[in-house]
């Protein structure tokens, strides 16, 4: 893979936008070291993108929302790429069907790289040039719409290795052993309490605007759902059971003949689970968290444990306090880990993304951004359930206590899990 080392990492006004643009990029292609171009061709399934792909529309963002309009002179790459790596911005241009991405042979690898290198060149021009504050706004966008990049870089790049009869490994070395602590409730008083993003940093603008919720007492378990909980569910009879099941959600168990959760298989009468680093049998991991179950598992666990799913709003309110830390992408484990042994609330950022039972809807007052970045959240606001804290694959400088992810029921590719919620 190419390097952003020719570019001056002191580079912009912000003293820290331009080094900041050079990690983000720079991170992108560490991920990919290690695959091989025949890897970054693979789409596996119509949610995942080659990896090739993600780089070069991770480029086409800067190039379209900033280069094009904010630095006088500046010459696109490749006049077609402005619709060709479009993903759903339609009042950018028409683009190719999602599902078509696996099969652009052309452009090249080396060609994709090239136009990364020509747009950071002139990234770099115009972050030193003094940008106005409306151009700032969008670079740190970009930057974070990069790391939403990487993480499903990395969702898509398990898919293409499941899906390869060989399963080959996109990491080296074990999962550590672990054991789980033990599961507690905390309880929190409920009440009067507020949510959404306050402050001056970053946020997308389906995080705002802050606003009051009333909550009922609740309690939280004190960590995430582990690998062997959700087996005594299966060995309960839990996919056969249509009483635990909401009417979606026993439809698409029937069609798509679930039994375990994705990437869980059986081997010689021995369950094993796919991982970054290959297969594993289960019994090693029978402490860590569940992971890769849609939002209709994780709703029929909950009601098979007599318990329930928190609302996002009963998220964010416990999680607003802790420090946000935990197993990130930083940490190079690529995979949940078991909590520890103590008490409190544990596993609040990173692990697993943790599916709650409210709705992505908008929150009150909430406005999408003007024109084309308009639809990067707010068109998406039906059908779907939102997701909290991070995975083992989010960067650490990405997730916050009021980032709302959002995926249909049935999706469960992506790095998801699930907390319980107790009254």
């Amino acid at each position: 893979m190419g390097t952003l080392s020719g570019l001056d990492r002191s580079a912009g006004r912000d003293t820290e936008l331009g080094p900041r643009f050079c990690s983000v990029r720079q991170q992108t292609e560490e991920l990919c070291e290690p695959l091989t171009p025949e890897d970054m061709m693979v789409q596996s399934c119509p949610e995942a993108s080659p990896a090739k792909w993600h780089l070069a529309h991770t480029t086409w963002f800067f190039e379209t929302f900033l280069l094009s309009e904010f630095l006088a002179g500046y010459r696109p790459f490749h006049p077609d790429f402005i619709w060709l790596f479009n993903s759903y911005y339609n009042a950018v241009s028409d683009q190719p069907l999602k599902k078509l991405r696996g099969s652009f042979s052309r452009p090249s690898l080396a060609e994709i790289l090239e136009y990364r290198r020509h747009v950071e060149t002139a990234m770099v021009r115009l972050i030193d040039s003094g940008m106005p504050s409306e151009a700032e706004r969008r670079v740190v966008l970009g930057l974070h719409h990069e790391q939403q990049h990487q993480e499903l870089l990395a969702y898509d790049m398990k898919n293409a290795f499941w899906s390869n009869p060989m399963h080959p490994a996109y990491e080296t070395g074990e999962l550590p052993a672990s054991k789980a602590g033990e599961l507690i409730w905390v309880g929190h008083q409920g009440g009067l309490a507020e949510i959404g993003y306050r402050g001056e940093g970053f946020c997308f603008d389906n995080e705002q605007p802050r606003h009051k919720v009333y909550l009922e007492p609740f309690e939280l378990a004190s960590r995430l759902v582990t690998c062997g909980e959700y087996l005594d569910f299966m060995r309960d009879g839990g996919y056969e059971r249509p009483e635990l099941w909401l009417s979606d959600g026993w439809d698409t168990v029937t069609a798509q003949q679930w039994r375990a959760p994705l990437y869980w298989f059986q081997a010689e009468d021995e369950w094993r689970v796919f991982t970054m680093r290959g297969a594993a049998g289960l019994k090693a991991l029978l402490n860590t968290p569940v992971c890769h179950v849609s939002y209709f598992e994780a709703d029929a666990f909950a009601r098979w444990a007599g318990k329930r799913l928190p609302t996002e709003a009963e998220w964010e309110v416990a999680a607003a306090v802790l420090p946000v830390e935990g197993n990130l992408l930083e940490s190079g484990l690529l995979h949940p880990a078991a909590a520890g042994e103590q008490g409190g609330l544990q596993q609040m950022f990173g692990d697993v993304w943790e599916w709650t039972a409210s709705a992505y809807l908008g929150y009150p007052g909430f406005a999408a951004l003007p024109g084309a970045l308009g639809e990067y959240n707010g068109k998406f606001m039906c059908n779907q359930m939102v997701l909290r804290g991070g995975s083992a694959v989010t960067p650490a400088s990405h997730i916050r206590s009021t980032y709302r992810n959002f995926f249909s029921s049935a999706t469960r590719w992506q790095f998801c899990g699930m907390r319980l919620a107790n009254r």
